[in-house]
Protein backbone atom coordinates (compact mmCIF):
# COMPACT_ATOMS: atom_id res chain seq x y z
CA UNK A 1 0.00 0.00 0.00
CA UNK A 2 1.22 3.51 -0.80
CA UNK A 3 0.09 6.38 1.42
CA UNK A 4 1.50 8.79 -1.15
CA UNK A 5 -0.69 7.49 -4.02
CA UNK A 6 -3.71 7.15 -1.74
CA UNK A 7 -3.38 10.77 -0.55
CA UNK A 8 -2.85 12.01 -4.11
CA UNK A 9 -6.09 10.33 -5.23
CA UNK A 10 -8.00 11.30 -2.08
CA UNK A 11 -7.52 15.03 -2.67
CA UNK A 12 -8.70 14.96 -6.31
CA UNK A 13 -12.14 14.76 -7.90
CA UNK A 14 -12.79 11.82 -10.24
CA UNK A 15 -16.30 12.68 -11.34
CA UNK A 16 -18.44 10.33 -9.25
CA UNK A 17 -18.52 8.38 -6.02
CA UNK A 18 -18.18 5.11 -7.96
CA UNK A 19 -15.05 6.26 -9.80
CA UNK A 20 -13.56 7.59 -6.56
CA UNK A 21 -14.25 4.32 -4.75
CA UNK A 22 -12.56 2.22 -7.45
CA UNK A 23 -9.49 4.46 -7.81
CA UNK A 24 -9.01 4.51 -4.02
CA UNK A 25 -9.14 0.70 -3.94
CA UNK A 26 -6.52 0.55 -6.72
CA UNK A 27 -4.37 3.18 -4.97
CA UNK A 28 -4.40 0.98 -1.89
CA UNK A 29 -2.69 -1.76 -3.95
CA UNK A 30 -0.11 0.51 -5.65
CA UNK A 31 3.56 1.15 -4.98
CA UNK A 32 4.80 4.71 -4.34
CA UNK A 33 5.17 5.35 -8.09
CA UNK A 34 1.64 4.09 -8.78
CA UNK A 35 2.75 0.79 -10.32
CA UNK A 36 2.35 -2.86 -9.37
CA UNK A 37 -1.46 -2.95 -9.13
CA UNK A 38 -2.33 -6.61 -9.62
CA UNK A 39 -5.95 -7.49 -8.88
CA UNK A 40 -8.70 -8.86 -11.08
CA UNK A 41 -11.94 -7.04 -11.82
CA UNK A 42 -13.69 -9.72 -9.79
CA UNK A 43 -11.55 -8.80 -6.78
CA UNK A 44 -12.40 -5.11 -7.24
CA UNK A 45 -16.10 -5.92 -7.54
CA UNK A 46 -16.08 -8.12 -4.45
CA UNK A 47 -14.30 -5.60 -2.21
CA UNK A 48 -16.08 -2.46 -3.42
CA UNK A 49 -19.47 -4.25 -3.59
CA UNK A 50 -20.16 -2.55 -6.92
CA UNK A 51 -21.69 -4.27 -9.94
CA UNK A 52 -19.41 -6.21 -12.28
CA UNK A 53 -20.54 -4.16 -15.28
CA UNK A 54 -19.88 -0.93 -13.37
CA UNK A 55 -16.34 -2.01 -12.47
CA UNK A 56 -15.49 -3.05 -16.04
CA UNK A 57 -16.92 0.17 -17.50
CA UNK A 58 -15.04 2.36 -15.02
CA UNK A 59 -11.73 0.57 -15.65
CA UNK A 60 -12.21 1.12 -19.40
CA UNK A 61 -12.87 4.82 -18.75
CA UNK A 62 -9.72 5.17 -16.64
CA UNK A 63 -7.66 3.47 -19.36
CA UNK A 64 -9.13 5.73 -22.05
CA UNK A 65 -8.44 8.85 -19.96
CA UNK A 66 -4.88 7.74 -19.20
CA UNK A 67 -5.43 7.66 -15.44
CA UNK A 68 -4.73 3.91 -15.56
CA UNK A 69 -2.05 2.32 -17.74
CA UNK A 70 -1.66 -1.38 -18.50
CA UNK A 71 1.95 -2.39 -17.77
CA UNK A 72 1.82 -6.15 -18.21
CA UNK A 73 0.03 -9.30 -17.17
CA UNK A 74 0.47 -12.12 -14.70
CA UNK A 75 -0.68 -15.64 -15.43
CA UNK A 76 -3.50 -17.30 -13.54
CA UNK A 77 -5.73 -20.36 -13.87
CA UNK A 78 -8.19 -18.66 -16.22
CA UNK A 79 -5.55 -16.99 -18.37
CA UNK A 80 -3.98 -13.83 -17.01
CA UNK A 81 -4.61 -10.84 -14.77
CA UNK A 82 -3.69 -7.37 -16.06
CA UNK A 83 -1.14 -5.33 -14.08
CA UNK A 84 -1.99 -1.61 -13.90
CA UNK A 85 -0.20 1.62 -12.99
CA UNK A 86 -1.85 4.84 -11.82
CA UNK A 87 -0.45 7.76 -13.80
CA UNK A 88 0.21 10.28 -11.04
CA UNK A 89 0.79 13.05 -13.57
CA UNK A 90 -2.78 12.60 -14.85
CA UNK A 91 -4.12 12.52 -11.31
CA UNK A 92 -2.35 15.74 -10.31
CA UNK A 93 -4.07 17.78 -13.05
CA UNK A 94 -7.54 16.84 -11.80
CA UNK A 95 -9.60 19.30 -9.79
CA UNK A 96 -8.82 19.47 -6.09
CA UNK A 97 -11.44 18.46 -3.55
CA UNK A 98 -10.29 21.13 -1.08
CA UNK A 99 -12.02 24.50 -1.15
CA UNK A 100 -9.83 27.31 -2.52
CA UNK A 101 -8.30 29.60 0.06
CA UNK A 102 -10.03 32.99 0.00
CA UNK A 103 -7.95 35.97 1.00
CA UNK A 104 -9.82 38.70 2.83
CA UNK A 105 -8.85 42.19 3.87
CA UNK A 106 -7.47 42.89 7.32
CA UNK A 107 -9.97 43.11 10.14
CA UNK A 108 -9.82 44.82 13.48
CA UNK A 109 -8.95 41.50 15.07
CA UNK A 110 -7.28 39.50 12.27
CA UNK A 111 -8.08 35.79 12.20
CA UNK A 112 -5.11 33.48 11.81
CA UNK A 113 -5.22 31.15 8.79
CA UNK A 114 -3.35 28.40 10.56
CA UNK A 115 -2.73 27.06 14.04
CA UNK A 116 -1.00 29.16 16.60
CA UNK A 117 2.77 28.92 16.59
CA UNK A 118 3.43 30.69 19.87
CA UNK A 119 6.12 29.32 22.12
CA UNK A 120 5.14 26.56 24.50
CA UNK A 121 6.52 25.96 27.97
CA UNK A 122 9.52 24.23 26.39
CA UNK A 123 9.96 27.03 23.86
CA UNK A 124 9.11 24.83 20.86
CA UNK A 125 6.90 26.44 18.18
CA UNK A 126 3.58 24.83 17.28
CA UNK A 127 3.05 22.57 14.26
CA UNK A 128 2.99 24.18 10.76
CA UNK A 129 -0.46 22.71 10.02
CA UNK A 130 -3.16 20.87 11.98
CA UNK A 131 -3.40 17.05 11.85
CA UNK A 132 -6.59 17.18 9.77
CA UNK A 133 -5.06 19.38 7.05
CA UNK A 134 -5.60 17.82 3.56
CA UNK A 135 -1.85 17.72 2.87
CA UNK A 136 -0.93 16.09 6.16
CA UNK A 137 0.39 12.56 5.53
CA UNK A 138 -0.43 10.41 8.54
CA UNK A 139 1.90 7.62 9.56
CA UNK A 140 0.32 4.17 9.59
CA UNK A 141 -0.85 3.07 12.99
CA UNK A 142 1.54 0.82 14.91
CA UNK A 143 -1.41 -0.83 16.63
CA UNK A 144 -2.48 -4.14 15.11
CA UNK A 145 -5.42 -3.62 12.77
CA UNK A 146 -8.67 -5.52 12.94
CA UNK A 147 -8.70 -7.80 9.90
CA UNK A 148 -12.04 -8.78 8.35
CA UNK A 149 -12.75 -12.51 8.50
CA UNK A 150 -12.42 -14.23 5.12
CA UNK A 151 -15.11 -16.87 5.52
CA UNK A 152 -14.23 -18.79 2.34
CA UNK A 153 -10.53 -19.00 3.23
CA UNK A 154 -11.33 -19.93 6.83
CA UNK A 155 -13.64 -22.74 5.67
CA UNK A 156 -10.99 -24.15 3.35
CA UNK A 157 -8.23 -24.01 5.96
CA UNK A 158 -10.51 -25.66 8.54
CA UNK A 159 -10.58 -28.78 6.29
CA UNK A 160 -6.79 -29.17 6.48
CA UNK A 161 -5.62 -31.89 8.92
CA UNK A 162 -5.45 -30.06 12.27
CA UNK A 163 -2.20 -31.73 13.35
CA UNK A 164 -0.41 -30.11 10.37
CA UNK A 165 -1.70 -26.55 10.63
CA UNK A 166 1.02 -23.92 10.76
CA UNK A 167 1.24 -20.22 9.90
CA UNK A 168 -2.48 -19.46 9.77
CA UNK A 169 -2.06 -15.88 8.52
CA UNK A 170 0.11 -16.96 5.58
CA UNK A 171 -2.21 -19.86 4.77
CA UNK A 172 -5.25 -17.57 4.61
CA UNK A 173 -3.31 -15.13 2.43
CA UNK A 174 -2.24 -17.89 0.01
CA UNK A 175 -5.79 -19.25 -0.15
CA UNK A 176 -7.17 -15.79 -0.93
CA UNK A 177 -4.58 -15.37 -3.71
CA UNK A 178 -5.68 -18.67 -5.24
CA UNK A 179 -9.35 -17.65 -5.10
CA UNK A 180 -8.64 -14.20 -6.52
CA UNK A 181 -7.07 -15.67 -9.69
CA UNK A 182 -10.18 -17.73 -10.43
CA UNK A 183 -9.96 -20.94 -8.39
CA UNK A 184 -13.42 -22.02 -7.25
CA UNK A 185 -14.00 -22.23 -3.50
CA UNK A 186 -15.56 -25.70 -3.75
CA UNK A 187 -12.71 -27.00 -5.93
CA UNK A 188 -10.02 -25.84 -3.49
CA UNK A 189 -12.03 -27.22 -0.58
CA UNK A 190 -12.26 -30.60 -2.30
CA UNK A 191 -8.52 -30.49 -3.04
CA UNK A 192 -7.74 -30.00 0.67
CA UNK A 193 -10.09 -32.86 1.62
CA UNK A 194 -8.54 -35.12 -1.03
CA UNK A 195 -5.04 -34.46 0.32
CA UNK A 196 -6.26 -35.12 3.87
CA UNK A 197 -7.66 -38.48 2.75
CA UNK A 198 -4.54 -39.42 0.74
CA UNK A 199 -2.17 -38.59 3.60
CA UNK A 200 -4.23 -40.09 6.41
CA UNK A 201 -1.95 -42.27 8.55
CA UNK A 202 1.27 -40.65 7.31
CA UNK A 203 4.01 -40.27 9.88
CA UNK A 204 4.93 -36.72 10.90
CA UNK A 205 8.12 -36.86 8.83
CA UNK A 206 6.15 -37.44 5.63
CA UNK A 207 3.34 -34.91 5.97
CA UNK A 208 3.30 -31.39 4.54
CA UNK A 209 2.45 -28.53 6.87
CA UNK A 210 -0.28 -26.20 5.70
CA UNK A 211 1.89 -23.12 5.06
CA UNK A 212 4.24 -25.12 2.79
CA UNK A 213 1.33 -26.92 1.10
CA UNK A 214 -0.39 -23.70 0.05
CA UNK A 215 2.85 -21.81 -0.65
CA UNK A 216 4.20 -24.49 -3.00
CA UNK A 217 0.85 -24.80 -4.81
CA UNK A 218 0.52 -28.55 -4.22
CA UNK A 219 -3.25 -28.07 -4.41
CA UNK A 220 -2.99 -27.47 -8.16
CA UNK A 221 -2.46 -31.18 -8.89
CA UNK A 222 -5.60 -32.04 -6.94
CA UNK A 223 -7.58 -29.31 -8.73
CA UNK A 224 -6.41 -30.76 -12.05
CA UNK A 225 -7.64 -34.24 -11.06
CA UNK A 226 -10.95 -32.84 -9.81
CA UNK A 227 -11.49 -30.93 -13.06
CA UNK A 228 -10.57 -34.00 -15.12
CA UNK A 229 -12.97 -36.18 -13.16
CA UNK A 230 -15.76 -33.64 -13.53
CA UNK A 231 -15.19 -33.42 -17.30
CA UNK A 232 -15.20 -37.20 -17.63
CA UNK A 233 -18.45 -37.40 -15.66
CA UNK A 234 -20.04 -34.80 -17.93
CA UNK A 235 -18.87 -36.72 -21.00
CA UNK A 236 -20.35 -39.96 -19.67
CA UNK A 237 -23.61 -38.24 -18.85
CA UNK A 238 -23.79 -36.74 -22.35
CA UNK A 239 -23.09 -40.16 -23.87
CA UNK A 240 -25.79 -41.75 -21.72
CA UNK A 241 -28.33 -39.10 -22.68
CA UNK A 242 -27.51 -39.58 -26.35
CA UNK A 243 -28.22 -43.30 -25.99
CA UNK A 244 -31.54 -42.62 -24.25
CA UNK A 245 -32.47 -40.15 -26.99
CA UNK A 246 -31.85 -42.86 -29.59
CA UNK A 247 -34.12 -45.24 -27.67
CA UNK A 248 -36.92 -42.66 -27.71
CA UNK A 249 -36.42 -41.86 -31.39
CA UNK A 250 -36.50 -45.57 -32.31
CA UNK A 251 -39.35 -46.28 -29.83
CA UNK A 252 -37.19 -49.01 -28.35
CA UNK A 253 -38.83 -51.35 -25.79
CA UNK A 254 -36.23 -50.28 -23.22
CA UNK A 255 -37.78 -46.80 -23.20
CA UNK A 256 -39.95 -47.92 -20.31
CA UNK A 257 -36.85 -47.91 -18.07
CA UNK A 258 -36.20 -44.17 -18.64
CA UNK A 259 -36.91 -42.23 -15.46
CA UNK A 260 -38.80 -38.89 -15.26
CA UNK A 261 -35.57 -37.17 -14.24
CA UNK A 262 -33.81 -38.47 -17.33
CA UNK A 263 -36.71 -37.27 -19.50
CA UNK A 264 -36.34 -33.77 -18.02
CA UNK A 265 -32.59 -33.88 -18.70
CA UNK A 266 -33.19 -34.92 -22.33
CA UNK A 267 -35.65 -32.06 -22.84
CA UNK A 268 -33.27 -29.57 -21.22
CA UNK A 269 -30.47 -30.73 -23.52
CA UNK A 270 -32.86 -30.48 -26.51
CA UNK A 271 -31.99 -34.03 -27.57
CA UNK A 272 -35.66 -34.96 -27.98
CA UNK A 273 -38.96 -33.15 -28.28
CA UNK A 274 -42.11 -33.45 -26.23
CA UNK A 275 -43.83 -35.01 -29.25
CA UNK A 276 -41.17 -37.73 -29.54
CA UNK A 277 -41.50 -38.53 -25.84
CA UNK A 278 -45.28 -38.87 -26.19
CA UNK A 279 -44.88 -41.00 -29.32
CA UNK A 280 -42.62 -43.37 -27.35
CA UNK A 281 -45.39 -43.72 -24.77
CA UNK A 282 -43.47 -42.14 -21.89
CA UNK A 283 -45.84 -39.25 -21.16
CA UNK A 284 -49.44 -38.69 -22.12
Amino acid sequence: MSWRVANACAERKFGSATRKQIIMFLADKASDDGSGIWCSKGTIQRHTELGETTVKRTIREFLKEGILVETGARGCKNGFTVVYRIDLAKVEVLELTAEPEIETGATVDPVQTGPGTGATVAGVPGPPRPPNHPKTIHKPSTRERMVAVDEDAEKILASYPPDRLRGKAECLSRIREALDVGTEVEDLLQAVKAYAADSAGFTRSKVCFSDNWFRSGRWRAYIKDITKGRDEAKAKEAQMLTGLANWITDKHPLCRHITPGQIDALLAAELVTQAQIQAAGLRS
